[in-house]
């Protein structure tokens, strides 16, 4: 077990169970899975930016990344529905702890001027949604082999049924939310 699923069982939820008066242990909201999304727009005209962007994102999360395809043509941006654009994972259980744990502790700390994350980005059902502008901020990352600066969407799915319990969950898990 690692440092953070530790934390959710021993202080996280009797912290949530006394705020919102849950009687029951299996009421408490927890982290159903992390997906980790990188858009690769230029992948249309360079198929190797597709192929660096899956390795990076496969150095950063430790789990094989899949190519996600358009769903639909768009003329203006020369693109045809079947056409590899981006990559994603989906980390459940110890992989999500190891990486939420690294990105609240060290990467999202190595951010220029980080004052938190916002406190806005929930989607009304208990999600969480966090962009982060470039990779360089996770440790894997060898600064010298990055060919192009990419950002990349990170979504936390809990099991939370409003806003408020989802924030609440993040905060006591460490998120950094602004002041």
């Amino acid at each position: 077990m690692n440092r953070l699923e530790q934390r959710y069982k021993e202080t996280v939820i009797p912290a949530l169970m006394e705020k919102f008066g849950y009687k029951n242990i299996m009421e408490v909201p927890k982290i159903e899975k992390v997906v980790v999304n990188i858009g690769v727009g230029d992948a249309i005209q360079n198929a190797k930016a597709l192929e660096d962007a899956v390795k990076e994102l496969e150095q950063i999360t430790g789990q094989k990344a899949v190519v996600t395809k358009a769903k639909k043509s768009i003329a203006n941006f020369k693109l045809r529905a079947g056409m590899p654009i981006g990559c994603k994972v989906t980390l459940r259980s110890v992989k999500m702890y190891d990486f939420l744990d690294k990105l609240m502790n060290i990467s999202l700390p190595r951010v220029r001027d980080f004052r938190g994350v916002s406190d806005t980005s929930f989607d009304g059902r208990g999600n969480y949604t966090l962009g982060v502008k470039e990779q360089l901020i996770f440790p894997e990352i060898d600064y010298d082999k990055v060919s192009r600066v990419r950002g990349m969407d990170v979504v936390i799915v809990t099991s939370a049924k409003s806003n408020e319990e989802a924030k609440a969950l993040l905060a006591e898990m460490g998120m950094p939310f602004k002041k």
